[in-house]
């Protein structure tokens, strides 16, 4: 007979707690659903396992021998899959710059993720990283759908995992760094800086949507890599521009929320379609819980924007 290690770690469970509903709770299962389990392997084995009767539970000598032998048999199974997942290739994932929240994500990752090596990569725009993604050079990647209007490829997959509220960023004595929420409207009057990377075609196209849609006006144009490289052109230039709210900032640098709309900016993480590993669906499904966790498929309740495209 095949021997079904699920039950083995049941009869283990039950050994240890020799108490039917306190271990079936911490296999979160049913008590009903353990009784009849226990009863199945005693059928198959042919033998019995466990006295049991409505004050007590106790084991058989048949039953000592097989709980002894199946905690070796559970201690090996659990050492293979060790052995295997630290033989397995590396979780790449592509964060595309520093203080962004894909970032955030990769460090809520590793301890979640802790028999998963991940290798975290700069790719500095998602526009840039595509190509890479599809011919398997990172298994993740973060970034807006809409990359300045290039349809996604076929043989990739997504799923959102922010609309993040953008603030402007300000040399600290900017007279609208004195305010603690900016509205749209005022920021008319200043002409912006538009700080991107050649990789990030669709962060530059949300900005031009942006500006388009509320008449901003962009008084600069400049091309680099990074957060920090953006906020020394910010004190450079003493001119605002659009970034996370949630980054930090350097001194003399700070950075305000936008109201009257928030702009939103719509980060989802993509993989390739068709793939059978296991760390990355497993990495998959948990930034879903971390971003629900976190609320961050939740909407400002005040009124906002996104490009009409991203909608």
């Amino acid at each position: 007979m095949d021997l079904d290690l699920r039950l083995v770690r049941y009869a283990v469970v039950l050994a240890d707690e020799l108490h039917f509903a306190r271990a079936a709770a911490r296999l979160l299962i049913a008590q009903q659903t353990l009784s009849a389990q226990i009863s199945r392997l005693e059928s198959r084995l042919g033998v019995t396992l466990f006295r049991r009767d409505r004050r007590h539970v106790e084991l058989t000598p048949e039953g000592e021998l097989f709980v002894r032998r199946g905690r070796e048999l559970l201690a090996d199974a659990s050492d293979l899959l060790g052995e295997l997942r630290r033989s397995a290739p590396p979780l790449r994932v592509d964060v595309i710059t520093e203080g962004l929240t894909s970032g955030v994500i990769a460090r809520e990752l590793r301890p979640r993720l802790a028999d998963v090596t991940l290798e975290v990569v700069q790719g500095q725009g998602f526009a840039g990283t595509v190509s890479a993604l599809a011919e398997g050079v990172v298994d993740l990647a973060f970034g807006r759908i809409n990359s300045a209007g290039e349809p996604l490829p076929r043989s990739l997959r997504y799923q959102l995992v922010r609309l993040e509220p953008m603030g402007v960023v300000l040399p600290a004595g900017h007279e609208l760094a004195q305010r603690a929420r900016v509205p749209m409207a005022e920021l008319a009057a200043y002409p912006l800086l538009l700080h991107t990377a050649q990789e990030a075609a669709e962060w530059l196209d949300w900005n031009q949507e942006l500006a388009a849609a509320f008449g901003l006006r962009v008084g600069r144009r400049l091309h680099g890599h990074g957060r920090g490289a953006a906020n020394a052109a910010v004190l450079a230039y003493r001119a605002p521009s659009f970034g996370p709210l949630e980054a930090p900032m350097p001194d003399g640098v700070v950075v305000r929320p936008v109201v009257g709309p928030v702009p939103l900016y719509p980060f989802s993480v993509f993989w390739r379609a068709g793939s059978t590993s296991i760390p990355l669906r497993h990495a998959i499904t948990t930034i879903h819980d971390i971003a629900t966790e976190r609320g961050w498929l939740v909407p400002p309740r005040e009124d906002w924007w996104l490009p009409a495209a991203d909608r």
